[in-house]
């Protein structure tokens, strides 16, 4: 990968660490950041060592802050249309098979809270905070926040947000169902590490089909999600991990599956 201006990229066994390195500007999404975000995203997609991806702030103070305000204030209404400002960065994070765990140390505000949504799973510092205030700027979320967070905390949470411009704090976040895990700012990027580190022991495809499967329950009705679940279901039975898992299981005694990924 090319020399990275706004982000460090790492990687611990079969985990891709993502880390914004922006402190200065508390990590807002500038073009140069989102570019960079994509590229490491995508390199680590097409990696078959990585079995998870990693986001984090890799600051204390903050996980993102949101747009670049002052190249925000450049665009007119007309260079956003025609450029379709952030959808690039929705389209690569949905492309995106492997499972992103992101975790929060800090301010997660606007584009930085719709970044965190895009994350698979999400662990918070006890400091987090999460907030769409764009109503302050005289605008509305534009990068999932109208649309990920109602189905994240529900209607009246999320409307209250988004309304008013206030923050949650990590709990909050956690009660509501945004946040999976909240632990100490010292501990969360490890336990995280730790949780990704498990999940990519996994069998690869069956982690891309079980994430597409929880994906689509957003989607979906009822119906139309078990017909869907079941097909990935059936799907797994011509995979070579699901026999050797299968295998495994009823040795005696009963032994480790080692994963082929295919």
């Amino acid at each position: 990968m090319e020399s990275l201006s706004t982000i460090i990229v790492e990687q611990a066994e079969r985990v891709g660490l993502i880390k914004l390195n922006r402190p200065e500007a508390y990590n807002a999404l500038s073009r140069t950041l989102i570019k960079e975000l994509l590229q490491a995203l995508k390199s680590f997609e097409s990696d078959p060592s990585i079995g998870v991806i990693v986001l984090t702030g890799g600051d204390k103070k903050g996980f993102c802050a949101g747009a670049d305000i002052k190249e925000q204030s450049e665009l007119s209404f007309v260079n956003a249309y025609n450029q379709d400002y952030l959808k690039d960065l929705n389209d690569g994070f949905f492309a995106v098979h492997k499972p992103i765990i992101g975790v929060v140390n800090g301010i997660a505000l606007g584009g930085g809270c719709e970044l965190a949504m895009m994350c698979d799973i999400l662990y918070a510092s006890e400091t987090a905070k999460f907030g769409q205030p764009e109503i302050t700027l005289g605008t509305i979320p534009g990068a999932g926040g109208t649309q990920r967070l109602i189905r994240a905390v529900g209607k009246s949470k999320a409307m209250h947000m988004i309304l008013t411009g206030e923050t949650i704090s990590a709990k909050e976040a956690e009660a509501a169902g945004l946040v999976a895990k909240v632990l100490p700012a010292d501990q969360v990027l490890v336990v995280a590490m730790e949780t990704a580190t498990k999940i990519a022991s996994f069998s690869a495809p069956v982690l891309a089909m079980a994430k597409e499967a929880v994906n689509e329950a957003e989607e979906l009705g009822l119906k139309n999600g078990l017909h869907f679940e079941s097909r990935l279901y059936h799907a797994t039975f011509g995979l070579e991990d699901h026999a050797e898992g299968f295998q495994a299981f009823l040795a005696k005694p009963k032994r480790v599956a080692q994963w082929t990924h295919k």
